[in-house]
């Protein structure tokens, strides 16, 4: 419906022009009428005149509203792109708050992600630590093991270093004199 009435306006414009033109030509015929009053002829032209002023007249209106029209098409398509453009915008937006939400959730996860870095490598260090503990405690029992044995081994060779020396002074002793013998050693 717009459409057709602007391609009226702008035929009526185009009409309008034609009525310019005529008035301009009658312009041109209505100062020579004052001398010609009596004539019929001229008073028809003059009316006709008249009638082509007053059409030229309705015709600049025409023409006022078609350029108000145009202004109006110029300003509705102007709205139009706005309105194209602000929906655009929002969608700019929403996709910007998205992206925003994504990036606050790969930082996040960034941060998941080195804190699980963290925790394997402490659980490796732990894993090895209760392996060096388990270590350590063998140790210390294979220390306290060998303590024992050399006590023990310590123990054996002086017994055995005290049996030979009782061995060795009972052979001495038989060989002494009977008074002798009735003395008390810690060998016997």
């Amino acid at each position: 419906m717009y459409w057709a009435r602007k391609t009226a306006l702008q035929h009526t414009a185009t009409h309008c022009n034609t009525f310019q033109h005529t008035l301009t030509h009658c312009g041109n015929i209505i100062p020579c009428m004052g001398a010609l009053q009596g004539d019929t002829e001229e008073q028809h032209t003059a009316a006709h005149c008249g009638t082509l002023q007053h059409t030229a007249t309705q015709c600049n209106t025409l023409q006022h509203n078609a350029t108000q029209c145009n202004t109006l098409q110029l300003t509705a398509t102007h709205y139009d792109t706005l309105r194209r453009t602000a929906t655009h915008c929002d969608a700019l937006q929403h996709t910007a708050t998205h992206c925003d939400t994504l990036q606050h959730t790969a930082t996040h996860c960034n941060t998941l992600q080195h804190t699980a870095t963290h925790c394997s490598t402490l659980q490796h260090s732990a894993t090895h630590c209760n392996t060096l503990q388990h270590t350590a405690t063998h140790c210390n029992t294979l220390q306290h093991t060998a303590a024992h044995c050399s006590t023990r081994q310590q123990t054996e060779v002086t017994l055995r270093m005290s049996g030979r020396m009782c061995r060795a002074k009972r052979r001495r002793w038989r060989l002494l004199p009977p008074l002798w013998h009735k003395r008390k050693t810690h060998c016997m």
